[in-house]
């Protein structure tokens, strides 16, 4: 005899539960992990350590007849410690900076909604338990709010997996006194939201940022003589279909920003590479102090000299001295034809010794040399099983 259906569910509600209440207790370990570490200077991160865990997790389960696939467990256990390292890293960035909960207002791009208010939102949450939310029209209104003190930071992004680096971004970088002082991946899922229910063939009208119709071209093509309407932010886009209310109209935006403003989900997935993130970061007037424990990266600007294997000379440097580079982005300089500026992002921290060592012999091969930032990554690396 079958057993039944509501039964069955009462129990996947109870090991849930059960398995929340773990998930709590081993998160709260995390905090004595990091006092110990804090005590011994010890880095956070031991990726021995976390390959020999996951490894025996593995073993154990196939020991046990568990009958769970290693792949399961490898990624349940990923994020798992993923959140561990967060949580210390955050932890001892408060501390090193004397930072204390407080109300912390943060500026964003869009309305409420928007991809860049739920990145900030998932930043800011980390560090303080209130935030009050800025809205923004532009990437320089964040700068302005910041600059102005009206905003403790501004959170902006820097690059997307499908559309690349944000141009707009850099730029304004060249010409601030802000300093970045964080960084966060952001999961994008695009899907198509509505006012009512009906299907694709009815819709003739797409509301979106540039961005987004960018990241969902593929998707688009596929559909038959659509116009497109450029907006502001994907909010706004979700926030004037919903005051039009019209059957022919839709917004390509992300679920929890549509269930804000009424709108149902009719197709999701629509990105052009299903995994589609963007990476955001963290801006604010004074640059921060970063535990020499936690895994940081600095941002340099720099331009060299206009001869022959300038850049080539200046990039041996991080070779020479081991240091890896994650990222080099090239921009016009403004009033200057022909001439580019160089964005170096360096796995680093810049008060260690080794850094400004290569600081200094950097400045043999540029003409201008700057510190953007030095700062945490919470973008954690998966341990490789």
């Amino acid at each position: 005899m079958a057993q039944d259906l509501t039964e069955i569910r009462q129990q996947i509600t109870q090991i849930d539960r059960s398995l929340l209440k773990l998930l709590s207790e081993r998160h709260r370990l995390a905090f004595d992990v990091v006092r110990s570490k804090e005590i011994t200077q010890k880095p956070l991160r031991d990726e021995e350590r976390e390959q020999i865990l996951l490894q025996e997790l593995v073993n154990f389960a196939e020991s046990q007849n568990y009958q769970l696939e290693p792949q399961y467990i490898t990624q349940i256990f990923q994020r798992i410690i993923e959140d561990s390292v967060v949580t210390q890293q955050v932890y001892l960035q408060k501390k090193l900076n004397q930072q204390r909960e407080q109300n912390i207002h943060i500026a964003f791009l869009g309305k409420r909604g928007s991809y860049s208010h739920l990145a900030a939102r998932n930043y800011a949450t980390r560090y303080q338990e209130q935030l009050v939310e800025l809205s923004c029209s532009s990437f320089e209104q964040i700068f302005d709010k910041v600059k102005s003190g009206e905003a403790d930071v501004g959170v902006v992004p820097l690059e997307n997996t499908t559309s690349g680096s944000i141009n707009d971004v850099y730029d304004l970088l060249q010409h601030t006194d802000l300093s970045l002082v964080g960084e966060l991946a952001y999961p994008i899922k695009h899907c198509v939201l509505v006012n009512q229910q009906q299907d694709l063939g009815q819709i003739d009208t797409l509301y979106s940022h540039p961005q987004v119709i960018q990241q969902c071209s593929q998707f688009i093509r596929s559909l038959d003589r659509v116009h497109i309407e450029y907006c502001e932010s994907s909010s706004h886009a979700m926030e004037l279909v919903a005051s039009l209310n019209k059957p022919n109209i839709a917004a390509l935006g992300n679920e929890d920003g549509g269930h804000l403003y009424g709108l149902r989900v009719l197709k999701t997935d629509i990105a052009n590479q299903p995994n589609n993130i963007t990476r955001f970061i963290v801006l604010a007037k004074e640059p921060l102090s970063v535990s020499p424990q936690i895994a940081s990266k600095t941002l340099l600007l720099m331009t060299t000299r206009q001869q022959a294997g300038a850049l080539v000379d200046a990039l041996y440097v991080f070779k020479k001295h081991q240091i890896n580079m994650t990222k080099l982005e090239s921009r016009p300089i403004y009033g200057t034809p022909w001439e580019e500026m160089f964005y170096l992002e360096i796995e680093a921290n810049i008060h260690h010794p080794n850094t400004q060592q290569v600081l200094q012999e950097l400045k043999e091969y540029s003409t201008f040399l700057k510190v953007l930032g030095c700062y945490p990554s919470e973008i954690i690396k998966p341990t490789k099983a």
